[in-house]
C-alpha cells in the first residue's frame, strides 16, 4: 500500500509495517543494517495530520507511528515516534486493526486527535 492509503483507510491504533522492499543485510554490516532498520519496521498509528498551507510554506498530509518506549521500572525515558508524509516512497501495510471493544484514549491537539492509549473495554473482555 502507498502512504496515502494508510492515511485514508487505517484507523488510529492500527499496527502498520513499513518497508523499502530491500532484503535485510547480515548483522556483520552494522552501518548497512542500521540504515536498513531506519527504512523498515513497525509501529502503532497514533496521529494523522491534514495538509497545511501557509503563505510561505505548505506541507502534505502525514501520519505518525509509535515504535516503542524505552525505560525501566515503569518509567518511560524515551518514546520513539516517526512521522511519514503521504508522499513517502516506502510501502506500508496494515498488520492489525484495533479489535472490536477496544477503547481509545485520545488527546485533541490542534486539527487532529492523538492516540494516548489503547485498552480493551472491561465489559467486552468479560463477555
Amino acid at each position: 500500500m502507498y502512504a496515502h492509503t494508510i492515511y485514508d483507510c487505517a484507523s488510529l491504533g492500527s499496527v502498520i509495517r513499513y518497508s523499502d522492499g530491500t532484503a535485510r543485510p547480515p548483522a556483520r554490516f552494522r552501518k548497512k543494517l542500521s540504515a536498513w532498520e531506519s527504512r523498515n519496521g513497525t509501529g502503532r498509528l497514533v496521529k494523522k495530520e491534514p495538509p497545511r498551507s501557509r503563505a510561505t510554506y505548505s506541507s502534505p498530509a502525514c501520519f505518525t507511528l509509535h515504535e516503542g518506549d524505552f525505560g525501566e521500572g515503569g518509567i518511560i525515558v524515551v518514546s520513539v515516534r516517526r512521522t511519514w508524509s503521504v508522499e513517502s516512497d516506502l510501502c506500508f501495510e496494515i498488520i492489525e486493526r484495533p479489535a472490536i471493544g477496544m477503547v481509545r484514549a485520545l488527546q485533541d491537539i490542534a486539527d487532529s486527535p492523538e492516540l494516548l492509549h489503547l485498552a480493551r473495554d472491561r465489559e467486552a473482555a468479560e463477555r
